[in-house]
């Protein structure tokens, strides 16, 4: 059944078998972690997208941002609304001013993964 001249573990053996069995398509990419601190720079987004930005920062799985805002708009009046008012606060463990127009933000953490 098997000829004399096989061997499994010589690597053609284990190359022919793999291209067969197409493993390389078969073996799902390695999970990443989420970033642990990641930058949120709301210059030149409007409020729609700065909140967007925002709630895919809490939904990356990330445990603390960096939140720029401005010194002066209405970013920076409604920051702070967002963190202790809106639906997403009760994912805000903490949130301080670092200076006249950026925010700390430490978030739940949630244990998620991405694809690479």
């Amino acid at each position: 059944m098997i000829g004399e001249d096989f061997r499994p573990d010589d690597n053609e053996t284990k190359k022919q078998v793999r291209k067969s069995l197409h493993l390389s398509t078969r073996i799902p990419k390695a999970p990443c972690s989420a970033p642990s601190h990641i930058t949120l720079d709301f210059h030149q987004h409007t409020e729609q997208e700065a909140w967007e930005m925002l709630v895919d920062a809490i939904n990356s799985g990330a445990h603390s941002a960096t939140v720029i805002t401005g010194a002066s708009g209405i970013l920076k009046q409604k920051f702070p609304q967002w963190m202790t008012e809106s639906i997403i606060a009760p994912n805000i463990i903490s949130f301080e001013a670092l200076n006249n127009g950026s925010f700390k933000v430490r978030f739940h953490h949630k244990n998620k993964t991405i694809s690479c």
